[in-house]
């Protein structure tokens, strides 16, 4: 009897072990992130030396903290027109990552005179490596890879931003 009570009870626990550890619910939830997408904040110039415009684009800004931490992460595109500005209080060397960010950017490190002072082309998905400014910052602007090269910016062109 006793021998019988001990089967019994052991079959109990194995089964309930076997439930809990097989759980084949399907209503787990997986931990999806929803694209962000592009908010219109204001304009951007960028301008040669002789002052000649190059182009003008759309831009989101990201001036308090969590917006300069997220900048474009979680987005899958982005017009050719489009770009963030991250506006910081100070000039300082700067360090941006591409941390969940999955598209190609050109990172533009702009003085407090809005010279640029810096760039990195291309800076590749995902890539969690520092990538420096050349020159201390006060602000830093992101485009689609691509387009420093597309525009032909160089060190010492400017530019010109208002918000709406």
């Amino acid at each position: 009897m006793i021998n019988v009570l001990v089967r019994i009870i052991l079959a109990f626990v194995v089964l309930c072990l076997s439930l809990v550890s097989c759980n084949t619910n399907s209503s787990q939830k997986e931990l999806k992130t929803e694209e962000v997408s592009f908010t219109k904040e204001g304009e951007l110039s960028i301008s040669r030396k002789d002052s000649i415009i190059v182009s003008k684009i759309d831009i989101e800004i990201a001036d308090n903290e969590y917006e300069r931490q997220t900048g474009l992460m979680y987005r899958s595109s982005m017009e050719k027109k489009q770009g963030m500005l991250f506006i910081f209080k100070d000039e300082q060397p700067r360090y941006f990552y591409m941390k969940n960010t999955e598209i190609p950017l050109d990172i533009i490190y702009i003085s407090n005179k809005m010279k640029i002072v810096s760039m990195v082309k291309n800076a590749h998905p995902m890539n969690e490596s520092s990538l420096p400014s050349n020159a201390p910052a006060q602000y830093v602007l992101e485009l689609n890879g691509g387009m420093a090269d597309t525009w032909n910016l160089k060190v010492g062109d400017s530019i010109n931003y208002s918000e709406m």
